[in-house]
């Protein structure tokens, strides 16, 4: 077997949970909803381009999912990002809530959590933002 690289992440919310979940992706990537099998259960698929990178199951029933406390074996999600300063100023645009970190050779890094609670990691190497935090600052979002 010879690994060839990531098809999609597969989160899960209630049916309630799908607009938030659209909306949040599509504001904070661009991403947009398109075609998905008529699977026996709710949900969505959200593409890049020609992509669906993000599934969405509306598996849970309606009030299961507590934002803060999960309790599954994924920490968190990292992307390889570019783009660092604009993805900063649209997140703040937004009011979306992120922390940041800026480590010695692995470069610019935000967190941030979808409406479900997935944590997110997104990864600028040997990018400089001005007005982020110094070089050397490590985020809560990390370590938790």
């Amino acid at each position: 077997m010879k690994f060839e690289g990531f098809l999609h992440l597969n989160i899960r919310c209630s049916e309630s949970g799908l607009p938030a979940i659209e909306k949040f992706y599509g504001d904070v990537l661009g991403l947009k909803k398109g075609y998905r099998p008529n699977f026996k259960f709710g949900g969505i698929w959200l593409y890049d381009g020609d992509d669906p990178i993000i599934h969405v199951g509306a598996r849970y029933p309606e009030g299961s999912i507590v934002k803060d406390q999960h309790s599954g074996s994924v920490d968190h999600i990292a992307f390889k990002a570019s783009g660092a300063a604009d993805f900063r100023k649209r997140l703040k645009k937004l009011g979306i809530g992120f922390e940041e970190q800026n480590i010695q050779n692995a470069g610019y890094q935000v967190f941030l959590y979808d409406p479900v609670g997935t944590k997110l990691e997104f990864n600028f190497l040997d990018e400089v933002v001005p007005d982020a935090v110094a070089l050397g600052t490590t985020a809560e979002a990390s370590i938790r």
